[in-house]
């Protein structure tokens, strides 16, 4: 009797043993593959089908083997000796009050980074981007509040979504998905007969989207001076799931009660 009890359990242990090492050898389930987005130094090694393209103004759509092909572009005379492939076009001038389209994308994929150096007036020079076929837009900011200089004029800016270099080199690297197109553009409100000169690149990436992706939005509100006990209301009418991050807030000047101390607080309040 003993015998046989001792057999059985030496036959279960052994049965249970064979199970973990076959689950331990089971290959690990591959991961998903990489669609190029979310780029980071722990991901630089992945390989991807996304396909980068930039937008300049010698290729307002990023279409593959179009960029430096302009040969009567802005500085078609000091690129004269150049010639076609170099940068003939490497500008665009905006006329007050008129609205210039910088870019036009097809597909789905995502922004990931905007350089530019606007000329004028940055705070009348108003910045926009539609998702999808929107009709209105779901960024609309001066171009000089949406990378931080809300006082109008060049200060040093090290972030890691916003940076801002000398000669007002303007760059930002949130990353703005879409899923079947994106367009750019820029009005000049500045008055008189000055013009808005525009150096700029934005940079895409055409890839799968996944579906948790959200639409980047930015929103500009401005109340000068805000009434002592008013209270000024920096967002609202959001609806849906998303996420909201810091503002760039920039107070105006300040009366001389500053100086005896002036208190601010900002409340959110959270629907549904």
């Amino acid at each position: 009797m003993k015998t046989t009890l001792r057999f059985s359990l030496l036959v279960s242990f052994a049965v249970l043993g064979f199970a973990l090492l076959a689950r331990a050898a089971e290959p690990a389930p591959s991961p998903a593959p990489f669609n190029g987005l979310g780029m980071s130094l722990g991901n630089l090694s992945r390989l991807s089908n996304a396909k980068s393209r930039a937008i300049s103004p010698e290729n307002f759509t990023g279409e593959k083997g179009k960029g430096g092909m302009s040969t009567d572009g802005t500085a078609a005379h000091a690129a004269r000796d150049l010639g076609q492939g170099w940068k003939v076009s490497p500008y665009v001038k905006v006329k007050s009050g008129e609205t210039f389209t910088l870019g036009k994308i097809n597909g789905s994929g995502a922004i990931q980074h905007i350089w530019m150096t606007p000329t004028g007036d940055w705070r009348f020079a108003i910045l926009r981007i539609y998702w999808d076929g929107e009709t209105e837009p779901s960024v609309e900011v001066p171009v000089g509040d949406f990378f931080g200089m809300g006082w109008g004029r060049y200060a040093q800016l090290t972030s890691a979504p916003v940076t801002v270099n000398p000669a007002s080199g303007f760059n930002c690297y949130w990353e703005m998905p879409f899923r079947q197109s994106a367009r750019i553009t820029i009005e000049n409100l500045n008055s008189g007969p000055a013009q808005l000169w525009l150096y700029y690149q934005i940079d895409y990436t055409l890839t799968d989207v996944p579906a948790d992706a959200a639409y980047f939005h930015a929103q500009f509100r401005r109340v000068n001076p805000v009434k002592q006990g008013d209270v000024y209301t920096i967002l609202d009418g959001v609806k849906g799931r998303g996420r909201r991050w810091r503002r760039h807030s920039v107070p105006a000047r300040l009366p001389d009660a500053v100086a005896q101390g002036v208190r601010a607080r900002e409340r959110k309040f959270h629907r549904g």
